[in-house]
């Protein structure tokens, strides 16, 4: 029994050798395989693409806000545009909500009285002013004139005074007579020298009274003008619609707190639903590819399942700077075709704008293409280790058009591979070409600009100045 039970110790013994001897073997065999079949660290992974044929569009993408075309403004009172009123601009201190629906005559908003009741109270003291300097001068001018009448009365008794010394002088010596007609031609000419005066005097004394009446009037108008406008300060609506803030071109919108003039008179506006646009900002890498007509699908950030047709219908010829920024835009309008009743002003849309687009054309990814100075080349994963020049067209965001170099279904890489050193240069004749086509335009353009300038009218010399035939000095004709 003790035999027995030494061998089975013993066998058991063995046994966990082996199976200790086996792991051990296949860990080390696995460990073998790791390091063989593994990708090394440095080892890059080749990614290639494929030469496509299709459908091509260059798009332009860009967010803008829903605006009318087509609108009815609510002015500032026409008493504003009044010269007599003095007031440049004056504060909106309170206005409806905007997208309020409102009936013909209800309030929509109101315009600054504190400002208008200041001017109001200056000019009734003006006024009382003028009018205290009218009448003054009446009294003045009556004084005055009825002091002049004195002295023509005085003058005419004292002519009759020199008459009758004339006469009674008859019989007196002749020096006598003479120094009492001389008397008589001093009083006559006194009497026309007064009367002519008091002619003046009237014309002079009527010329001030009537220049301040003038001035009081005036005052007075304004007055009258003042109240007319502090009647006139409760806005109210034209007609029924929905009140819609009108947005100024640079940005921002006429709200509580914003002031109106003569040179921004809008208040407020009924936009007509039937007829919209949006306005957005295009940077001006794009601007180049905008045109008028390009059509556009525009997208409603509100109700993400709309989308509608429309069409850019304009483009800003100068650009502005975004506020807080130095990125330049410019701004162009996109039509909506077609009416939706859930749009509203100032919603805001995602443009899709197509600039161009090829309906049956080779393209392959931009970052499958290398340039080298004026080349512009592809790797071609065929293991033939070719570096192809190729001839790019247009471009969107993702794909460039492919005009020569390649075919439908070639392999390219889409990164360098390790070893782009050794691929071979092909397609030197599609460079020759791309050159030959260069010049071509180069020329083309330079003789449109010389045919152009045959056809610009002569400069028209001033009359008498004529430019000789040969070299020389300008002929001046006498």
């Amino acid at each position: 029994m003790l035999n027995k039970a030494h061998l089975i110790n013993q066998f058991k013994k063995t046994m966990n050798k082996k199976i200790w001897l086996i792991a051990a073997a296949v860990i080390a065999i696995l460990l073998i395989a790791f390091s063989i079949f593994s990708p090394k660290k440095n080892e890059t992974v080749a990614v290639t693409a494929t030469v496509m044929r299709g459908p091509f569009e260059i798009l332009v993408y860009s967010t803008g806000q829903l605006e009318s075309e087509n609108s009815d403004n609510i002015l500032i009172p026409e008493k504003m545009n009044d010269r007599q009123i003095r007031i440049s601009s004056l504060t909106i201190t309170d206005m409806v909500d905007e997208g309020t629906y409102v009936d013909s005559g209800a309030y929509v908003a109101t315009l600054d009285h504190q400002a208008v009741e200041e001017q109001r109270k200056a000019a009734l003291d003006e006024m009382e002013k003028a009018l205290s300097e009218y009448e003054d001068g009446k009294i003045d001018s009556n004084l005055t004139l009825s002091n002049q009448r004195d002295l023509i009365v005085n003058a005419t008794l004292d002519l009759e005074e020199k008459e009758i010394a004339v006469q009674e002088s008859a019989y007196e010596a002749p020096s006598i007579q003479r120094k009492v007609e001389m008397d008589l031609d001093k009083a006559k000419r006194k009497l026309a020298q007064v009367k002519a005066a008091y002619e003046l005097i009237t014309q002079q004394e009527t010329n001030k009274v009537m220049r301040r009446f003038i001035n009081y009037k005036q005052v007075r108008e304004r007055v009258e003008a003042l109240n007319q406008l502090m009647d006139a300060l409760i806005i109210h609506s034209p007609h029924a619609g929905i009140i819609s803030y009108y947005q100024y071109p640079w940005g921002g919108a006429v709200k509580t707190g914003s002031r109106v003039s003569q040179w921004e008179p809008i208040i407020a506006t009924f936009p007509n639903m039937n007829t919209l646009v949006t306005k957005t900002f295009i940077n001006e890498i794009d601007i180049a590819l905008i045109k008028k007509g390009q059509k556009v699908k525009i997208g409603i950030d509100a109700f993400p399942e709309k989308e509608l047709p429309g069409e850019v219908v304009s483009v800003a010829n100068m650009g502005q700077l975004m506020p807080n920024s130095d990125a330049k835009v410019f701004e162009i309008k996109i039509k909506v075709n077609g009416s939706d009743p859930e749009l509203r002003p100032a919603m805001t849309t995602s443009n899709t704008i197509q600039t161009n687009s090829f309906k049956d054309t080779l393209f392959i990814p931009i970052e499958s293409v290398f340039n080298n100075d004026s080349m512009s080349f592809v790797y071609l994963a065929d293991g033939k280790e070719t570096k192809q020049i190729i001839e790019t067209g247009e471009e969107n965001e993702n794909f460039v058009i492919v005009r020569q170099g390649l075919t439908q279904g070639q392999q390219i890489y889409l990164t360098e591979p390790e070893d782009a050193e050794s691929f071979a240069l092909a397609g030197m004749e599609i460079f020759n070409d791309i050159l030959r086509k260069k010049e071509e335009e180069k020329a083309k353009k330079a003789e449109e600009e010389k045919q152009r300038q045959l056809q610009q009218k002569p400069m028209e010399l001033p009359q008498g100045i004529q430019m000789p035939n040969v070299t020389g000095a300008v002929i001046i004709s006498k």
